[in-house]
Parts: C-alpha cells; structure tokens; sequence
C-alpha cells in the first residue's frame, strides 16, 4: 500500500511505533530474554515516545496534511513479523529486534526525504532515525 500523503506517512509511522512497542513489552516479558528485560523495557518506552512524538507532529502540521502529496513511497518495505515476541527463542528475539530497528531507521531517513519541503517535520523524522539507529548499536553488542 502506498503512503501517498503526509498524515499517511505519520500516521504509519506512529503505528509503527505502536506495534514496535508491543514486540518489545512481550520480549520483555519473555522468560528466555530474562538478561535483557531492562534494555527491553527501555526500549519499549523509547518506542510509546516516539509513537506519541509522531501523533503530536501530525496534529500540530494538520495543514500541511493536504498540501503535501507523496509519490513512490510504499509501506511494504518497513513491515515486518514480529509477533509472538513473548514465545520466541532469546536468538530469534534479538535477530528480530534487529531487524525492525534497521527497518524503522530507514523509513525514518526515506520518510524525511520525502517530506523535505517541511523542514521542521523532516527534522523530527530524522531524529526518531537516529534513536532507531541508536537501538539496533545496542542491539549489536548483545551476543
């Protein structure tokens, strides 16, 4: 599906979030991922804040909402599984946290591209991309 105006892209990416959360509350719970329930829980709280950082932009720029088309921008590419985050192996937890982190930080950077004729949400686009980017050096040094 395509995400063809600028609340669409805020309002996919605030979902994002929302679901980023949940993965990461189940992981936390996980018996498997007992050593890294606090680096899980922090980073479910880092994804309710941007969820609700990505809510605040898309009401407080309500105007632009209209005036801003997207073209060839495509929510497929920053979906993936990760449900069950409560049932799955410790491996299986981090290599998915992983990879929902990589594809966050990149549709943060594509997102900001294109919305860059509103600098102030391009910003805040690009700085939710490096707190993702920060996430997944964390998750690197997990072994």
């Amino acid at each position: 599906m395509e995400l063809k105006n600028f609340g669409g892209v805020l309002s996919f990416a605030a979902a994002l979030e929302a679901e980023h959360e949940a993965f990461y509350r189940c992981a936390a719970e996980n018996p498997a991922c007992g050593a890294e329930r606090g680096l899980f829980g922090e980073l479910a709280g880092e994804h309710k804040q941007n969820q609700q950082r990505m809510l605040r932009v898309r009401r407080e720029n309500v105007t632009e909402m209209v005036l801003e088309p997207i073209k060839d921008f495509a929510k497929a590419p920053f979906v993936g599984e990760c449900g069950g985050a409560d049932r799955m192996k410790r491996e299986t937890v981090v290599e998915t946290a992983r990879k929902i982190e990589g594809q966050a930080e990149r549709f943060y950077r594509e997102a900001a591209e294109k919305i860059r004729g509103l600098p102030e949400v391009a910003g805040q686009l690009r700085l939710i991309g490096k707190k993702h980017s920060a996430h997944a050096e964390k998750l690197a040094q997990l072994s």
